[in-house]
C-alpha cells in the first residue's frame, strides 16, 4: 500500500505494520490515523495476511497523539480531534476484532494513544530500551485509543488509575510484570524474534485464534454458565470445521497439523 505515514509489508503470511513519522516520535495525526485504518481494514480482509505485526520507525514506538498539529486546528480542535480518535478507534476495532493475532514489536517509547495501542495488541514484546506513559493526564486530557479499555483489563482498576493520575513511566520490565508486556526482549534481537513468534502462529489455525480471542473478550461480560455455553457451541463449530478436522486427524496419525494449506483452501 502508498501510504506515507503508515506501511504496510508482507513476509511469509505476515502483515508488518509500520508507523512512520520517525521525525516526529510517530506521533498520530489525523492523515496516520485515516492511514492506519485502511491498513486494518486491507489487513483483516487480506487471505494473504494471517498475523499482524506493528511497529515503530526509528527509536519509538509512537509517542501518542500530535499535539503541534491538533493545536494548529485552533477553535476547531474539538472537531479535528473526533475526526483523529475516528479513524484511530476504527483502526483499532479492525485489529482487535479480526481473526488474526495481532502483535506489537515496541522498539521505544509507547505514550499515549501509543501506550492505548500496546495494550490493544493480542501479544506485546518489547525492547529492552521500551518506557510505557499513559501521559493524558499530564496534560489535562483523557484517554483514547482503547485505553480506558484494555488498560484496567489488563493491570486491574487502581493500578491504571494509578498510571493516569501519576504519569508513572514503566520501564520494559515493569510492563513486563504488570502484564501490559508479554516478553523483553534485547533491542537488536526485537524484530527477529517477533517474526519468529508471527510466523509460527501464521502456520497455525487461523480460525481458531479468532474464535477464541471472541471467547475472551465475551467472558468480561457473561455469567459462568453463559459463557460456558457460548464454549459448547464454538468448540461444536470449530470441530467440524476444515481446521478442526486436520487438527484432529493429524493428533491421531502423530504428526504436525497443515493448518496453513487447510483454511486457504476453504475460503
Amino acid at each position: 500500500m502508498e501510504n506515507k505515514f503508515v506501511q504496510l509489508t508482507i513476509k511469509n503470511h505476515i502483515g508488518i505494520v509500520t508507523l512512520n513519522r520517525p521525525e516526529a516520535g510517530n506521533s498520530i495525526n489525523l492523515q496516520m490515523a485515516k492511514e492506519l485504518m485502511d491498513v486494518a481494514i486491507f489487513c483483516s480482509e487480506s487471505e494473504k495476511i494471517r498475523v499482524v505485526v506493528i511497529t515503530g520507525s526509528g527509536n519509538k514506538f509512537s509517542v501518542g497523539g500530535d499535539l503541534r498539529s491538533f493545536a494548529e486546528e485552533g477553535e476547531q480542535i474539538s472537531s479535528h480531534l473526533k475526526s483523529v480518535t475516528a479513524y484511530l478507534h476504527q483502526a483499532i476495532s479492525y485489529f482487535t476484532r479480526m481473526n488474526k493475532p495481532f502483535i506489537g514489536a515496541v522498539n521505544g517509547v509507547a505514550a499515549g494513544a501509543g501506550m492505548s495501542l500496546v495494550c490493544a495488541c493480542d501479544l506485546a514484546y518489547a525492547s529492552d530500551q521500551s518506557k510505557f506513559v499513559m501521559a493524558y493526564n499530564r496534560i489535562g486530557l483523557t484517554p483514547d485509543g482503547s485505553g480506558s479499555y484494555f488498560l484496567p483489563r489488563i493491570v486491574g482498576m487502581k493500578r491504571a488509575l494509578e498510571l493516569m493520575y501519576t504519569n508513572r513511566t514503566l520501564d520494559a520490565n515493569e510492563a513486563s510484570e504488570w502484564g501490559i508486556i508479554n516478553h523483553v526482549v534485547a533491542n537488536e534481537k526485537l524484530i527477529e524474534v517477533v517474526l519468529e513468534l508471527a510466523e509460527n502462529l501464521a502456520n497455525g489455525p487461523m480460525d481458531a485464534y479468532g474464535e477464541t480471542k471472541k471467547l475472551f473478550y465475551h467472558s468480561l461480560h457473561e455469567t459462568l454458565e453463559s459463557q460456558m455455553g457460548k464454549e459448547s457451541l464454538v468448540l461444536a463449530e470449530r470441530a467440524s470445521s476444515n481446521e478442526g478436522k486436520e487438527g484432529i486427524t493429524a493428533f491421531l496419525e502423530k504428526r504436525e497439523a497443515k493448518f496453513l494449506k487447510e483454511t486457504i483452501s476453504s475460503k
